[in-house]
């Protein structure tokens, strides 16, 4: 029994050294070039064994899968993320009847102005259009909030002015400057415009009366020349007492748009008040604030999201009031919350804790301006108009 155990563990020894040395065989074999019968005369294994060694190394390995590279995004894979729909928020949670004064707020989704630069230069011009007709649709509207019409309200109109001189010198440039542009050939009217220059200087030197105002005009270079600092206007006042007319005239010089400020007080009653007062602030607040693009489903923060929009109207039960002013879609540029509207920190014992009196400020800026045509329109027709 002794030597069986013993033979045993001689064969079991030997068939381990065996299959060691195939394994080392079969990794050697897959980076080396010689042949199955060197190989066997190397490590005295059956070249039938190595020649399997040599199908199981030259077998394909399975690849691991590589990552692809990470690509510069562009500005057609960023998508814009979709602001949800809320439905309508109301405080204070009672009745509208139809004689009701309120503030409705439509929450709308931001639509771009539209710029088409693909086109050709006047093309493009003409592409260029305001945002005024983007929001006529029911289903850009993602909700509705309701408040009541809070104390102090109004609305400024302004339009742009602003003075404007151009003196008798300056009119006669441009009259020669004119000409020159619009003449058949560019250097002949140029030529012309030197020549008609000329000839209004001769004719302005023999004015006796405008002779004191070309005295003071080289005066006043000579003497800025030496460093002093005077003008042509201050040395005609102190030798003559006299300034060339400047015709001053005001002249409409552009359009401004209009802000809105409202104050309202919040002084939920029961536990239903106050949830709607917590969801109005955060609606608000969540749609007034940009967002970021998104990239294959992930927040990339490359670029930023124009936050919604809302559209104003004074109500009276379900139609616009008769009187005030209307608003054009404006955007949220402040929220002020006071959450002690009465001085003093108090809140209400229920999970929220919730502020018994807060005072909510709100600030609205029109998109566009006001034109006159605005006023031929239904909202330009009710009341005041805009």
């Amino acid at each position: 029994m002794g030597r069986s155990a013993a033979n045993r563990r001689i064969e079991k020894e030997r068939l381990a050294a065996q299959k060691s040395k195939e394994e080392a065989l079969q990794r050697a074999y897959g980076a080396s070039a010689k042949t199955p019968e060197e190989l066997s005369r190397l490590t005295g294994s059956n070249p039938k064994v190595i020649e399997a060694a040599k199908i199981t190394a030259t077998a394909p390995q399975a690849t691991k899968p590589t990552k692809p590279k990470p690509t510069a995004p562009t500005v057609k894979d960023q998508k814009i993320r979709k602001s949800s729909k809320f439905g309508s928020l109301r405080y204070p949670n009672k009745e509208i009847h139809k004689n009701t004064d309120y503030l409705q707020i439509d929450v709308l989704q931001y639509k771009p102005a539209g710029l088409d630069l693909t086109k050709q230069e006047t093309n493009t011009l003409r592409s260029l259009k305001t945002s005024k007709g983007n929001y006529n649709k029911k289903e850009d509207i993602l909700g509705t909030i309701f408040l009541p019409i809070p104390q102090n309200i109004s609305s400024t109109n302004s339009t742009g002015w602003g003075e404007d001189s151009i003196n008798s010198f300056e009119a006669m440039g441009l009259g020669l400057a004119e000409g020159a542009m619009t003449a058949d050939s560019f250097f002949g009217g140029l030529i012309g415009a030197i020549k008609g220059g000329a000839e209004g200087v001769k004719t302005i030197a023999q004015s006796g009366e405008t002779q004191g105002a070309a005295n003071a005009f080289f005066a006043s270079k000579v003497v800025n020349a030496l460093g002093g600092n005077t003008s042509f206007q201050g040395v005609l006042a102190r030798s003559t007492g006299q300034i060339l007319n400047p015709n001053t005239e005001l002249l409409f010089n552009g359009v401004k748009l209009r802000s809105f400020n409202f104050s309202f007080n919040l002084a939920p009653r029961n536990g239903d008040e106050a949830e709607m007062v917590k969801n109005i602030i955060r609606t608000l607040k969540i749609n007034m604030s940009p967002s970021t693009t998104i990239e294959k489903g992930s927040t990339t923060g490359i670029f930023l999201q124009s936050p919604n929009v809302f559209r104003l109207k004074y109500k009276t039960g379900s139609n616009n009031h008769q009187f005030l002013n209307s608003f054009i879609v404006a955007a949220l540029t402040n929220v002020q919350v006071n959450y002690t509207g009465s001085g003093t920190y108090m809140t209400y014992d229920d999970g929220s804790k919730t502020p018994v009196h807060m005072v909510m400020q709100l600030s609205f800026q029109e998109l566009n301006p006001v034109y006159a045509e605005d006023y031929d329109t239904e909202s330009g027709k009710t009341g005041v108009g805009y």
